[in-house]
């Protein structure tokens, strides 16, 4: 769900190039809420077999906080809202790294999840970096972005997916 909630953000920001500061708030706010409550509901399900179950519900809160920020102060300018997104998408990044860390234990596939957090904290040193790139640039940056990460999301899903069909390979 969460690879799928990303593809389709990230198409709505291509579709979109000219979309207002208030609609890619509000764009993005619902992203991060949705995509915040699945980690979240991911890190604590997986709290019996995953010692650092903690990681992805921390993850997850911290997707959901970034969400409801933006919902809270809709006239946030675009200078804030990219240093947002830039901060939501470098720690979403650490926690999907640490998890994928502790994924390796169980399964061959954790590199997709690896690459993602790599990919996200890539884009948000990225934004910080440059935060005079301009809206277009962002609008696009920010679609290439949903959409790259949500393709791996996919890949990872799948990949536990046919792990769930096929156990004794995992572990391989």
């Amino acid at each position: 769900m969460r690879g799928v909630a990303a593809i389709v953000f990230g198409v709505l920001a291509l579709v979109w190039p000219s979309l207002t500061v208030q609609v890619l708030v509000s764009l993005f706010g619902a992203f991060a809420l949705v995509d915040g409550a699945f980690t979240l509901f991911m890190g604590i399900d997986s709290r019996e077999f995953n010692d650092r179950w903690w990681a992805m519900a921390l993850g997850g809160v911290s997707g959901i906080v970034i969400g409801l920020l933006t919902f809270f102060y809709p006239s946030v300018t675009a200078m804030v809202l990219l240093y947002f997104i830039a901060a939501w998408a470098m720690v979403t990044g650490v926690f999907e790294i640490v998890a994928a860390i502790e994924l390796r234990r169980v399964i061959d596939g954790e590199w997709a999840m690896t690459l993602g957090g790599l990919l996200s904290i890539i884009f948000g040193v990225l934004l910080a970096a440059f935060p005079g790139a301009g809206a277009l640039g962002l609008v696009w940056a920010i679609g290439i972005y949903a959409i790259s990460f949500g393709v791996v999301l996919l890949v990872l899903a799948f990949r536990l997916r046919g792990m769930e069909r096929e156990p004794e390979k995992a572990r391989s």
